[in-house]
Formats: structure tokens, C-alpha cells, sequence
């Protein structure tokens, strides 16, 4: 791969983060750098964040899970949080970020027995990670997300985000993770939210994001994911699916993870209440206590 042209944020953009205390830590994936948090010790549980956000949106269920004796790791898709941000919006491809991530999980970290959790376009790339890695996966959490292959037709709600997000002349992403979310954001954390981002030249990965979900029957991921719904649709890990009850954009495949997926029989799936799409923001040690209990449990 050659040498993306790429923007840092600077650490002092991260000075002060609310209620969260973790170090980052860095890896080279592919020629680009990548962040991540670690808290705890014992089994590895891969938190995926996607659309705009970070790792920080995680901060609260990785303190649940270090506190149930458990490795929480949450890393920083490229382009976002203090990862490298490739300033061209054409070399985010969803393939790309699944090998950004299967990079960091399995070369760097050697992480195995994993229980992936993804959440947006953490579902998106973790769901395919554990299809294509199966032997270092233990358990797979859902949580307000999908794996879309393009066969049927995204929400309306989803084509106004996508678009709104590619046409804005500012993208204002404090504004759009609070749009997402049921409960009202305070200002340090809106804070949290844009301080990846010192300015527009920085958003590349942000306004890419929802060009590369998987519209069409030929979409260049379209074939990938299909494949990957026939794997875990008779993979034999446990599968929880945590959904919020408020969620306009993914709601609608709770029901369908629950009957499809192999995993997913004989388990009882939180539905997490007064949730918007952002359920780790809303309701963060709730989801974190519901993912403790189902490793325990399975």
C-alpha cells in the first residue's frame, strides 16, 4: 500500500476528556497509525465504534467490563479519534477498514477467544472480522447495528443522514452524535466528540462513512458481506443482540440478528430502554453491565 497522505491531531485536543482516564496506545496497521484504550484484565473484548465517533463513546462500558474482570479494548477507526486521518475521502474503503481492525486485533495484539462488540460501523466491520476469523472469536454482541449487503433497501431516515453528511459545508459531528442520542449531551462532552477534529480537512473519514454502506446489489463490499451473512448464520458462537428501543435507522434488524443468527437461539437479548442510536452514550453502564453478564453466562 503506499503511503496515504495523513493529518494527527494534535494530544492537546484530547486534554480533559470526561470520565475518561485510559492512556492511548498506538499501533502501525498497514502504514497508518492507529489509537486504541485498554482497561482491565482477563478475557478480550473488542469495542467497535463507528459514525462520527470514537473511542471515548465507549468510555463507560469499559469501565464496567474492567470491572468485571474482563480486557476492554476500544480502538479508533483510521480517520477517526486520535488515529491517523487520511485527508482523501476515496481511500476510506470498507475493506480498508476491515483491515485496518483485523490488523490492530489479530497481527499487532494477537487477541484470541475475542468477544467482538460493534455498534454503527462497528457492526459493519466487526461482524465481518468474526465471519472471516472464527477461530479467534468466543461471543459477538449487535448493538444498533447491521452488516447490509445491499440486496434490501436502506430507510429513508438513512439516505437524509447520508446525505446531509456529504453536502454539509461544516460538519458539525458534536451535533450530529447528539442528534443520535436520547439523552441531552453536556458541553465537555460535546467537546469529546469534536476534538479529533481541529478543523474540516480533518473529517475525510467522517464524510466518507456513509458513502461505503452497501446500497447496491453491486456494491464492491456487497459480495463480502454476503458471505459473511452464510457464516454467521451458522456459526456456532453465542450472539447477543443489544439494541436500544429508540433507534430509526437500525431498529429494524434486532428482530432479524435474533432469528438468523446461529448464536443468537436460547438467549435473552436486552432491549436497552430510552436509548437513541447512540446506546453507549445513553445508556452506557447498562450496556456494559448486559455484555459482562452474557460472557458470564456463555
Amino acid at each position: 500500500m503506499n503511503a496515504l497522505k495523513v493529518l494527527r491531531t494534535p494530544d492537546d485536543r484530547f486534554a480533559d476528556l470526561p470520565d475518561f482516564p485510559y492512556e492511548p496506545r498506538y499501533a502501525d496497521v498497514g502504514g497508518v497509525r492507529m489509537a486504541y484504550v485498554e482497561a482491565g484484565e482477563g478475557e478480550p473484548v473488542l469495542l467497535l465504534h463507528g459514525e462520527p465517533s470514537w473511542s471515548f463513546l465507549y468510555r463507560h462500558i469499559m469501565a464496567e467490563l474492567a470491572g468485571a474482570g474482563y480486557r476492554a479494548i476500544a480502538p479508533d477507526l483510521i480517520g477517526f479519534g486520535r488515529s491517523d486521518k487520511p485527508v482523501d475521502q476515496a481511500e476510506h474503503t470498507y475493506a480498508r477498514h476491515v483491515e485496518w481492525v483485523r490488523a490492530l486485533a489479530f497481527d499487532v495484539l494477537d487477541l484470541r477467544g475475542l468477544t467482538v462488540v460493534g455498534q454503527d460501523w462497528g457492526g459493519l466491520i466487526g461482524l465481518r472480522i468474526a465471519a472471516e476469523h472464527p477461530d479467534r472469536i468466543a461471543r459477538i454482541v449487535a448493538a444498533n447495528t447491521g452488516l447490509p449487503s445491499g440486496d434490501i433497501p436502506m430507510p429513508e431516515i438513512w439516505h437524509q443522514f447520508r446525505a446531509a453528511v456529504q453536502t454539509a459545508p461544516v460538519l458539525d459531528i458534536a451535533r450530529f452524535v447528539q442528534s443520535g442520542c436520547a439523552t441531552t449531551l453536556s458541553d465537555p462532552v460535546r467537546q469529546a466528540y469534536d476534538a479529533p477534529f481541529p478543523s474540516e480537512e480533518f473529517k475525510a473519514g467522517p464524510r466518507a462513512m456513509p458513502g461505503l454502506v452497501p446500497t447496491t446489489p453491486d456494491d464492491p463490499a456487497a459480495p463480502a458481506n454476503r458471505a459473511a451473512w452464510e457464516t454467521l448464520t451458522t456459526l456456532d458462537r453465542p450472539f447477543l443482540v443489544a439494541f436500544s428501543d429508540g433507534d430509526p435507522i437500525t431498529g429494524g434488524m434486532a428482530p432479524i440478528l435474533q432469528k438468523v443468527m446461529a448464536g443468537a437461539g436460547g438467549i435473552e437479548h436486552p432491549v436497552i430502554k430510552g436509548a437513541g442510536h447512540f446506546l453507549q452514550e445513553d445508556a452506557g453502564h447498562e450496556l456494559g453491565r448486559a455484555i459482562a453478564a452474557f460472557m458470564a453466562a456463555h
